[in-house]
């Protein structure tokens, strides 16, 4: 269940109320104060520098300046620089370090010495720069240098001597130099206009991934629908990576900054401005230098993404109004009678007693006939999940809300639980940053799963969302909500809360992308989590403290590797949680803003994310869901849902989109091993499933802006149509020979990187696998626990007709139930897999680690099919007799008839090799 945004006359009122009733910020330029200056710097332990700054002339510009400030840096790994600004004398807001583990910055000292009028002038004489040298830090590619007057620093790579960021600022720039007041903080870099930027997100970007200089980026977690364009969705991310081209070498570094309240982030092209409302100025400095390197290292310091089931990445169906278990049972049989693969239902709120959490509705889904239903899909292999929104029902007779106000778990305003309205009326949020609530959340889950044996959970509305604005209360002598209209309309009794400098505070945020007021829709800006922590400082921590908890809760119950789905996210929600792109249209736009959403997210460290296929809402046609369910097919989570109250669009709705579900999602079950291992890597170093092409292509610039492909690892490639009424796909590769994943004899040879034409009929997605790569595949299935079963094949690519070459692949296996995802002895097998040609001769072989669990499930390796070689014959090895070869000439486009030998697949089957025994195979390649 996800909430709708108001029909299009409701939301113009809405803006047109907000625009004349709001003060508006503007990015126009207007330079606040002189800055700071440096009255002192000392080593700190561990080579960091500490220093003391002061300000310049103070101005009441959104409120009056914090005359000290504590500046603080350190080298933390030889990849990683941390610069932290903060208050010199009073501790401030920060990311609760409990949250999102991390060193802590030293103390604060109570005495400071200032700079006196005297000091100051002998200051000025000074040398005003100084260098943080190489010598200092021989070890990091990252060097850091300051200037003291006024103050500003900067971060340059070591190896090529580029400024990756530059916080000065001077009379020609549009920008102020750095501003620190309690609840206003600006700072910014330039940046080289042929610089490329991504991240800053959750948004749906209609110029595609990379950042476009003047499109807002606003960072707040919001419940509005992503069909809002360059508007602060759902999650949080203030990170973002620079990719440059340099005399053709590619350079990537990160830049995060840490920090959980709302900010507007203004890029021009050549200068980025965060204008941040609160909390401390805590940045990190990643050097790549490739994007790989750099989600490698930002995941190292937030956390490695979660290792999820292998179920889950098989197809998931859902629909917000399945109001009865006999629609869920019938669309699993319709599912099976049309035999497209499916492996997890979901229900939105239809399963639960008056839309509470943790209930059963005893009319529509009876528990005794919901646990035959679950036996039933349990044994073949299928799984169930459930939604599970934060909002908990104010109501004496629910148990859930007498053991919250019990333990004292909820939110508080003016000392009372804060009131808002969700799906069941009144509601309580629980405060996630309390141990207490921990406990009693986990808890819950425990009770429900022994009510009802969920396999998953899906956390929603939890940015957190409130249909009600301002102090509520339950209202006198009427039913709130009566059952009738809208259920997202408030009707409890309410007033704004205005009167409190976190509820108005001076600088205002574009939120929703209509400067609405930050508490709008939302829980009071004023509201007091545990330990006297502001709502105004821990909003947009809210979905990520809950991931936390759920995991926690969900792991306790029977110790197996938990699967949660969140709406809202924050840096380091990955480790926790897959997401999904929340309130998407069934529109064209919104199949395009999907693979960049996605491609973002592998960047923000959650690599288990999709959208909602065919669109959540209004009804998509039958050309658009054909044509979704070919990108969706090959989303890391695949999932169609949709709305209340749309049509019904399971893919078996309309023959057509069945006829393309089963070819793409037939495609997606054979290489689940490949998704399953890519699952692996990301959890190793980060490594986003979906990619964009300049991952595996950084020096490629043709890539840089590339919004409509994507690659899932480094080596499949997959190019969609995702515009009405196209046959053709225009698709860009980059250099080398590409393979078509369906048609293996056909394929493209891009010498230089060009754009092909490729034919693509209304059932055809076109998917290519690159040279030098090996990726293991299985036969398919209609559920992954009876695909995993199937014997495996390997699809070896060469460069064209090349006359030396090397392929490689890898292959990780697992009893997917268990909490860690790692190589240990008898529990997951993990396999390198080699090919080389050399002078004719191919071999194919295998390195095994920890073969036990391989050999024990009776895996068996039947075939291997090499691409790319020349010859009309394979002469093998006698003891290689009962070997089935076949030799099929390839047909690829843009090879050229140079009149050299023509390029073959040599296919080999009936192998019969056990998974986890090492293989290798040697023949001659001869005319």
């Amino acid at each position: 269940m996800v909430s709708l945004s108001p029909t299009p006359l409701v939301a113009l009122c809405l803006l047109c109320f907000l625009a004349f009733c709001v003060p508006q910020s503007s990015s126009a330029v207007t330079k606040i104060g002189l800055g700071y200056r440096l009255i002192s710097i000392e080593n700190g332990a561990d080579g960091a520098l500490v220093g003391t700054l002061q300000v310049k002339q103070s101005n009441n510009i959104y409120g009056a300046d914090i005359p000290l400030l504590r500046f603080y840096a350190k080298h933390e790994s030889e990849n990683r620089l941390r610069v932290h600004i903060t208050d010199a004398k009073n501790k401030r807001w920060e990311v609760p370090y409990n949250l999102l583990p991390r060193e802590q910055p030293p103390p604060l000292k109570q005495s400071i010495a200032l700079s006196s009028s005297s000091e100051k002038k002998k200051n000025k004489k000074k040398k005003n720069q100084r260098s943080v040298s190489e010598k200092d830090y021989p070890g990091s590619e990252l060097v850091l240098t300051y200037t003291s007057d006024p103050f500003s620093f900067a971060v340059k790579r070591k190896s090529n001597g580029d400024t990756l960021f530059n916080s000065s600022s001077d009379d020609t720039d549009p920008f102020s130099s750095l501003v620190f007041k309690d609840q206003y903080l600006e700072i910014s870099t330039k940046l080289p206009r042929d610089a490329s930027l991504y991240g800053l997100g959750e948004n749906s970007q209609t110029h595609g991934i990379k950042l476009y200089p003047n499109d807002p980026y606003t960072l707040y977690t919001t419940d509005i629908a992503a069909i809002n364009v360059n508007a602060d969705l759902y999650g949080s991310h203030p990170v973002y990576m620079d990719l440059r081209n340099e005399g053709g070498k590619a350079y990537a570094h990160g830049v995060l900054l840490l920090n959980s309240n709302g900010m507007d982030v203004f890029y021009t092209g050549t200068s980025l401005t965060y204008k941040v409302i609160g909390g401390v100025l805590d940045f990190y400095f990643f050097a790549g230098p490739s994007p790989l390197n750099v989600v490698d290292q930002y995941t190292s310091l937030i956390g490695r993404p979660a290792p999820m089931p292998y179920w889950a990445f098989g197809f998931h169906q859902c629909r917000w109004g399945y109001h009865n278990l006999s629609v869920i049972e019938d669309v699993v049989e319709n599912y099976q009678k049309a035999k497209i693969p499916l492996d997890v239902i979901w229900t939105d709120d239809d399963h639960m007693d008056g839309k509470k959490d943790f209930t059963l509705n005893p009319v529509n889904y009876p528990r005794p006939k919901l646990l035959e239903f679950l036996d039933k899909i349990h044994s073949i292999g299928m799984k169930y999940v459930v939604i599970v929104d934060p909002g908990i029902a104010v109501n004496a007779s629910y148990g859930v809300y007498q053991r919250g106000m019990a333990n004292d778990v909820f939110i508080k305003h003016d000392g009372d639980p804060f009131l808002g309205q969700v799906w069941p009326g009144a509601v309580h949020f629980p405060d996630f940053l309390n141990p207490k609530t921990v406990s009693w959340w986990g808890d819950e889950i425990r009770r429900f799963h022994e009510l009802v044996p969920v396999d998953g959970l899906w956390i929603d509305m939890n940015e957190v969302s409130n249909f009600c604005n301002g102090k509520c209360t339950i209202p006198e002598g009427r039913i709130c909500p009566n059952g009738t209209g809208p259920g997202w309309i408030c009707c409890l009794d309410c007033k704004n809360i205005t009167n409190t400098k976190w509820d108005d505070p001076p600088y205002k945020i574009n939120a929703s992308g209509i400067m609405a007021p930050i508490g709008y829709k939302t829980i009071a800006t004023s509201a007091v989590h545990y330990n006297g922590v502001l709502e105004y400082d821990a909003h947009s921590l809210y979905g990520f403290s809950q991931s936390i908890a759920t995991h926690k809760g969900l792991q306790g119950i029977e110790g197996k590797r938990p699967f949660i789905l969140s709406r809202s996210t924050y840096v380091g929600s990955g480790k926790y949680v897959a997401h999904w792109t929340g309130d998407n249209q069934g529109t064209w736009e919104n199949l395009r803003y999907s693979i960049s959403t996605m491609l973002n997210f592998g960047i923000f460290g959650i690599p288990m994310v999709g959208s909602d296929i065919c669109g959540f809402y209004p009804q998509p046609t039958e050309e658009l869901c054909n044509r979704w369910i070919e990108v969706g097919a090959f989303y890391p989570f695949s999932r169609d849902h949709a709305n209340y109250y749309s049509p019904r669009q399971e893919l078996y709705q309309w023959e057509s989109v069945a006829e393309s579900a089963r070819n793409a999602l037939g495609m997606r079950y054979k290489i689940l091993p490949y998704l399953y291992t890519l699952n692996y890597e990301a959890h190793l170093s980060g490594a986003p499933i979906a990619r964009p092409l300049f991952f595996s292509f950084p020096s490629f610039t043709e890539s840089y802006g590339l919004s409509t492909q994507f690659l899932l690892g480094s080596s499949v490639m997959v190019s969609p149509v995702v515009e009405q009424g196209q046959t053709q796909v225009k698709a860009l590769f980059p250099p080398g020979t590409w393979y078509n994943l369906f048609d293996m004899a056909h394929g493209v040879v891009s010498k230089e990187g060009t754009y092909v034409t490729l034919d693509a009929p209304l059932h055809v997605v076109n998917v290519h696998l690159y040279q030098n790569a090996i990726l293991p595949m299985q036969q398919g299935g209609m559920v992954s626990k009876d695909a995993r079963t199937t014997p495996f094949s390997l699809i070896v690519t060469f460069p064209a007709g090349a006359k030396e070459g090397e392929a490689q692949g890898n292959l990780f296996l697992d009893d997917d139930e268990l909490p860690e995802m790692k190589i240990a002895s008898g529990s997951s097998t993990y396999i390198d897999f080699h090919a080389t040609i050399k002078d004719g001769t191919v071999r194919v072989w295998s390195q095994v680690q920890e073969g036990k669990f391989a050999l024990d499930k009776g895996w068996v390796i039947d075939s291997i099919n090499v691409l790319g070689v020349t010859g009309s014959k394979a002469v093998m090895d006698v003891s290689q007799s009962h070997v089935n070869v076949s030799i099929t000439e390839q047909q690829l486009y843009g090879q050229g008839d140079d009149g050299g030998s023509k390029v073959v697949m040599v296919g080999m089957n009936g192998l019969n090799i056990p998974v986890g025994k090492s293989l290798d195979i040697t023949w001659k390649m001869e005319s």
